[in-house]
């Protein structure tokens, strides 16, 4: 905060409140918010019946219980006050911020991400090993999936996801945050919503799933997302070769994800083996994001991020090809960058699975 020029932080719903404190704030009416001066103590201010539900960390945070009658945002605002420079949390509600900027007399704000996200995307031992437990979870499906385990043929795109989700909870998730089932054409669509689509014999099933780990009441769970791909039958010698081409890319990717390497620079590592295919054009997404208490966070593996990689990021590298009408393929895992070298989380088999039913 110092580094930042920010005086005062204020973090309501969102990941970073769980993240600090192990409190995760209801998208209520109410306010709840975490006060963070550069100087002093952090506190939580909470409506009062929602107390009981927070571990009280005595040394770390002190808890403001507010009343029906007072009024909250000026119970922030008071403890606020003098500050000249405000981050505010990112997903805080509008009508609590406008508030607050009404009653911070004289302050400039901005957003609290600029403090804290520096700070999560740099996982320390505990989390990649919250990490690893949440890809080894989805690690299980995903084999479930490449051994016709879970049948296809025959079955819509949404019952498939379905039962993809039963088992992404049964591995120790708290809940899932998508199951991507994309089969034929529907597979050029990236973020392709499971659909009455019946599943058929010889095409492509692209597969996108990832939740949230279970963990000790007081601490925020941590993220899992995997790709694989499956095809229900022999595939045709052209999809077959563009898939290695993609397998290969993807391998390219985790290998570049050096400490030191800038984000862009690990996007072009795999983009460049594509573009000598021709295949770039069909490649229309970043290669990662980072990942932890939330899906999607710092640092994003893209054209463009100079910010060099350091040991503790955690992010995906999932490179795909997606031709309209046609068909498409991903291939995703999460690697956490260490001085030793990548780390890659998910260990399911990149080859193009063949299923028969």
């Amino acid at each position: 905060m110092v580094a930042a020029g920010v005086d005062v932080i204020g973090l309501s719903v969102g990941p970073d409140l769980p993240w600090l404190v192990g409190y995760e704030s209801m998208g209520l009416e109410r306010l709840t918010m975490l006060v963070v001066p550069v100087d002093g103590e952090a506190k939580l201010v909470i409506p009062q019946f929602e107390v009981p539900r927070v571990v009280e960390r005595p040394g770390l945070f002190s808890i403001r219980p507010w009343t029906e009658t007072e009024d909250p945002t000026a119970v922030v605002a008071e403890l606020m006050k003098g500050a000249r420079t405000v981050g505010i949390g990112d997903q805080t509600w509008s009508r609590f911020v406008i508030d607050l900027q009404h009653q911070v007399d004289g302050a400039t704000w901005c957003n609290a991400s600029g403090v804290t996200g520096p700070l999560r995307a740099v996982k320390d031992a505990s989390e990649i090993e919250a990490l690893q437990r949440a890809a080894s979870g989805v690690d299980t499906v995903a084999r479930a999936l490449q051994s016709g385990e879970i049948p296809l043929v025959g079955r819509t795109e949404a019952d498939v996801s379905a039962e993809i989700s039963r088992r992404v909870l049964a591995q120790g998730h708290s809940k899932v945050n998508f199951a991507i089932v994309a089969s034929g054409a529907n597979a050029a669509s990236p973020h392709h919503h499971a659909s009455d689509k019946v599943i058929e014999a010889g095409e492509v099933v692209l597969c996108d799933f990832g939740g949230v780990t279970t963990e000790p009441h007081g601490q925020p769970g941590y993220c899992s997302d995997i790709t694989r791909c499956v095809y229900t039958g022999e595939p045709p010698a052209e999809f077959v070769e563009m898939y290695g081409r993609l397998a290969e890319a993807q391998q390219m990717g985790v290998e570049a994800a050096v400490v030191g390497t800038a984000a862009s620079d690990v996007d072009g590592a795999a983009r460049q083996h594509l573009a000598e295919a021709a295949m770039d054009q069909w490649f229309i997404h970043r290669l990662g994001h980072g990942i932890g208490v939330e899906g999607h966070e710092d640092p994003y593996i893209v054209e463009g991020n100079s910010t060099p990689l350091e040991a503790g990021n955690a992010f995906s590298i999932e490179p795909g090809f997606y031709v309209s009408g046609r068909w498409g393929a991903r291939i995703e895992d999460i690697v956490v960058a260490t001085q030793d070298g990548p780390r890659p989380l998910n260990l399911v088999d990149h080859d193009l699975a063949v299923v028969e039913s």
